[in-house]
C-alpha cells in the first residue's frame, strides 16, 4: 500500500527534477544572498521558544486558510514575539510556494525555516536563495547517509538543519547522526492522529541534543507548558495560530506558558 509519505515524495522528486533545470540560477542566487540570521541562536534564549508557521492547508486537516497572506500573517507572529517563522513551500499537498518563503524572509527580521520535504542538495541551496535560515530534514524521508549528507549541505550553505523525527528509532538516528536541532512531530504519519505523549516518550533520548522542539498538536498554553515540562526548548505551532483570532496574542501566551 502506498503511504502518504510515498505519495508526497513522488511529487517531490518531480519538483526536484524541475529544480535541477534551473541549477545555475539557484546557485547564483544563493551565492548572492546575504548571510542568514541564525535559527539556532534565536531558539537558544531563555524560556520556551515559538516557531510560528505560515500554513494554508495540510493533508490531515484539509484547507485551513486558502487565502492566507503569508507576509501579513508572519508580521502578526513577529508582533507576538515569535522566535522564528516556518513557511510551507510544498505546493501540491500544503498549498505553499517558494514565493511565500521569499516574501516572508524579506519582510521580517526573525529567522525563517523552509518547511518542505527536502531530499536533494539543490533544495537546500534554493532555501538559502529564498532567504531561509534553516531547512527541515525529515528522518522518515531520508536514510541515515542521506540525512548526514543533507546536514552537511545545510552547513555548507550556512543554514541550520531542523531534523524531524516521529518515533524513538528515528530519534536515535537523528541523535547518532549528530543533529543539533531535533524536532519531535507528535503526528502519526499513517493515521494523522496527534498525541503529545509521543514527544514526552522521546524526550529522554534527546537529552544531549542542544535544541529540541515539540511539533504538532499544540493548541494552547497548557499544551505548550506540557512540552516545556518534558524538556523541549521550543514548540512549532501552525494550525492553531492560523485559525486564531489574535495570532500575536497567542504567540505571546505560548511563550509565557514555558
Amino acid at each position: 500500500m502506498t503511504s502518504f509519505l510515498d505519495t508526497i515524495l513522488d511529487s517531490t522528486a518531480r519538483r526536484v527534477d524541475a529544480l535541477h533545470g534551473r541549477a545555475g540560477e539557484v546557485m547564483a542566487a544563493a551565492t548572492e544572498a546575504p548571510p542568514p540570521v541564525s535559527f539556532a541562536d534565536a531558539l537558544s534564549g531563555p524560556g520556551l521558544g515559538v516557531i510560528a508557521e505560515v500554513k494554508r492547508r495540510s493533508p490531515s486537516r484539509g484547507e485551513i486558510d486558502g487565502g492566507l497572506d503569508p507576509v501579513a500573517q508572519a508580521m502578526r507572529y513577529a508582533a507576538g514575539g515569535a522566535n522564528a517563522v516556518s513557511v510551507l513551500t510544498e505546493p501540491d499537498h500544503f498549498q505553499g510556494s517558494a514565493d511565500d518563503l521569499r516574501s516572508v524572509s524579506a519582510a521580517i527580521t526573525a529567522p525563517t525555516l523552509r518547511k518542505d520535504f527536502v531530499v536533494d542538495a539543490l533544495q537546500v541551496w534554493e532555501a538559502r536563495s529564498l532567504g531561509a535560515s534553516a531547512v527541515l530534514l525529515i528522518v522518515a524521508a531520508l536514510d541515515p547517509p542521506q540525512l548526514v549528507a543533507r546536514m552537511a549541505d545545510a552547513a555548507e550553505a550556512g543554514l541550520d538543519a531542523l531534523v524531524e523525527v516521529h518515533t524513538p528509532d528515528e530519534a536515535r538516528i537523528a541523535r547518532d547522526s549528530g543533529a543539533t536541532i531535533v524536532g519531535v512531530n507528535n503526528r502519526d504519519l499513517s493515521t494523522f492522529v496527534t498525541d503529545l505523549a509521543v514527544a514526552e516518550e522521546i524526550a529522554p533520548l534527546l537529552a544531549d541534543v542542544p535544541i529540541t522542539i515539540g511539533e504538532s498538536g499544540i493548541w494552547d498554553e497548557a499544551d505548550a507548558a506540557r512540552m516545556s515540562a518534558a524538556g523541549y526548548d521550543a514548540v512549532l505551532v501552525g494550525e492553531a495560530l492560523v485559525r486564531a483570532d489574535d495570532p500575536a496574542g497567542l504567540v505571546a501566551r505560548l511563550r509565557r506558558a514555558g
